[in-house]
C-alpha cells in the first residue's frame, strides 16, 4: 500500500478501491487541506441500479465518511445517447419520460448510502440534462470540439474493441466521451468539483475531462479509477444465472439480495467485506482467515451488513431468519413465491421462480436429483404441486407455492 497523508486516499487504499490515479500526490495534498467535491456518473438505463454499481456507490460513501463531498451525477442527458464502453452493440434509446422515472427510482437507493443536504460535506444529486439539453451545436463544436483529437479518440480501448470487431459505432455514441468530458468541466464550474471517479473502463473518459478542464479553464482536477471487480472464479461481479442483482426493493426481494452475499465464494469474503461493508478492518482481518465451515459465519456477517446498508436492518434480519428456517427444514416467510395457478407442476414452478432459465435445464437437474419438494427428491417434471409446498433447487435456492 502507498503511504498517503489524506484520510480520503488512505481509506480508499486500505479498502481496495484504488486502481489508477492521474496525480496521486496532487490529489492527496488537496484532500489533506480542504473538502474535495468528487463525482461519479450513473446512466439511468433501468429503474434500478444493480450490484455491479455497488463499488461506485460505496466510493461516494467513503468520500463522505472521510469528510468530503459526494456528487451523484445522473446521466439524464448522456442516457439519451448511451456509453459505447465495452458494449457489443448500441444501447436502445429511451424517451425523456422513461429517463426521468428511472432517475427518481434510482435516487431512493442513494438515500440509504449517502446523507443529502446543503452542508459542505452533504451529498448532492445533479442531472447532466440540465446543461447538455441546452447546448447549441455550432458553439459547442467551436468551443469544446477543438480540444479533441479524433486520432486519440479512436485509440481508446472502448472504441477500438467495437471497430476491431467490425461492429457499428454510430456518430451518436462516438460523441459520448466528449459529453462526459464536458460534464467534468461543468461540475468543476458549478460545484467546484475536483475529482471524478469510476471503473477502470472509464479511464480514457476521465482523462479527457481532466485535459478539457485544464485547457478551457486552467483548472487542476483529478481522476481515480477502481479495479474491475470480478469474483474468484473470474465471473463478473453481480451477474448470476438468474440475471442482475438489483438494488431496489421492488426489483429484487430482500431475501434474494441477502442470499447473493451469503453465497460469496470463500476467496472473496475478505475483499467484499472491505469493499461493501463498514466493518472495521481489524474485524475483517479476523473474519477473512476463517477456514472450513467457520467461513460461513463471515459470509453471514457480510450478507447482514451489505443488506442492512441497501435495504435496512429489518430487511436483513428477516432475510437471515428466513434463511435459517429454510435450511433447518422450515419455510421462511420471505422466500420467493409463485402462485399455484401459474405453476402447478415442479417444472413450471422451477422456471417461474427464476431458478432455471429453460425447461431443458430443469429436466437435467431433475435427472440429477437436484430438485426437491418439501425436502424429498423429485424426478418427474410433471409432479403436481399444492399450495404450501416448498421447492428447492440445489442447496441454496428455495421457493414457496402459494394459493391462487
Amino acid at each position: 500500500m502507498t503511504s498517503y497523508t489524506s484520510d480520503l486516499l488512505r481509506l480508499l487504499d486500505e479498502r481496495g478501491y484504488i486502481h489508477q490515479l492521474t496525480d496521486a500526490e496532487g490529489l492527496d495534498a488537496l484532500a489533506a487541506k480542504q473538502i474535495v467535491p468528487g463525482y461519479i456518473g450513473f446512466d439511468p438505463t433501468a429503474p434500478s441500479l444493480h450490484v455491479g454499481s455497488m463499488v461506485q456507490i460505496m466510493m461516494l460513501r467513503r468520500m463522505q465518511q472521510a469528510g468530503h463531498k459526494p456528487i451523484v451525477l445522473m446521466g439524464g442527458g448522456t442516457g439519451k445517447i448511451g456509453d459505447p464502453s465495452f458494449k457489443d452493440e448500441a444501447r436502445k434509446l429511451m424517451t425523456t419520460d422513461v429517463i426521468a422515472q428511472n432517475v427518481a427510482s434510482i435516487r431512493r437507493v442513494f438515500e440509504r448510502f449517502l446523507t443529502f443536504g446543503d452542508g459542505p460535506t452533504d451529498a448532492i444529486m445533479v442531472d447532466n440534462a440540465d446543461w447538455l439539453d441546452k447546448l447549441e451545436y455550432i458553439p459547442f463544436l467551436r468551443d469544446i470540439g477543438q480540444h479533441f483529437s479524433v486520432n486519440r479518440m479512436l485509440s481508446f480501448d472502448s472504441v477500438k474493441m467495437r471497430l476491431d470487431r467490425e461492429q457499428s459505432l454510430s456518430f451518436l455514441e462516438f460523441n459520448y466521451m466528449i459529453l462526459q468530458a464536458y460534464d467534468f468541466l461543468e461540475l468543476s464550474r458549478r460545484a467546484g468539483c475536483r475529482l471524478q471517479m469510476g471503473g477502470s473502463d472509464q479511464w480514457g473518459n476521465i482523462v479527457n475531462g481532466i485535459e478539457l478542464s485544464r485547457r478551457v479553464d486552467g483548472t487542476q482536477v483529478y481522476g481515480l479509477t477502481t479495479p474491475l471487480i470480478t469474483t474468484a472464479d473470474g465471473g463478473k461481479m453481480g451477474k448470476t444465472a438468474q440475471g442482475a442483482v438489483w438494488l431496489n426493493e421492488d426489483a429484487l426481494p430482500a431475501y434474494d439480495y441477502w442470499q447473493f452475499w451469503r453465497n460469496t465464494q470463500d476467496a472473496d469474503v475478505g475483499r467484499f467485506l472491505r469493499l461493501f461493508t463498514d466493518l472495521p478492518l481489524d474485524e475483517i482481518a479476523r473474519l477473512e482467515v476463517l477456514q472450513g465451515s467457520e467461513i460461513n459465519e463471515a459470509k453471514r456477517i457480510l450478507a447482514n451488513a451489505a443488506t442492512t446498508l441497501c435495504r435496512g436492518q429489518e430487511a436483513a434480519e428477516t432475510a437471515e431468519q428466513t434463511a435459517a428456517a429454510t435450511f433447518s427444514g422450515g419455510a421462511g416467510a420471505d422466500l420467493p413465491s409463485v402462485a399455484l395457478s401459474d405453476a402447478g407442476t415442479v417444472l413450471a414452478a422451477t422456471t417461474a421462480l427464476g431458478f432455471a432459465t429453460s425447461n431443458k435445464e430443469v429436466r437435467r437437474k431433475l435427472e440429477e436429483g437436484a430438485i426437491r419438494v418439501n425436502g424429498e427428491v423429485v424426478k418427474d417434471p410433471h409432479f403436481a404441486l399444492k399450495a404450501g409446498d416448498k421447492v428447492s433447487f440445489g442447496a441454496k435456492k428455495h421457493g414457496m407455492v402459494t394459493e391462487g
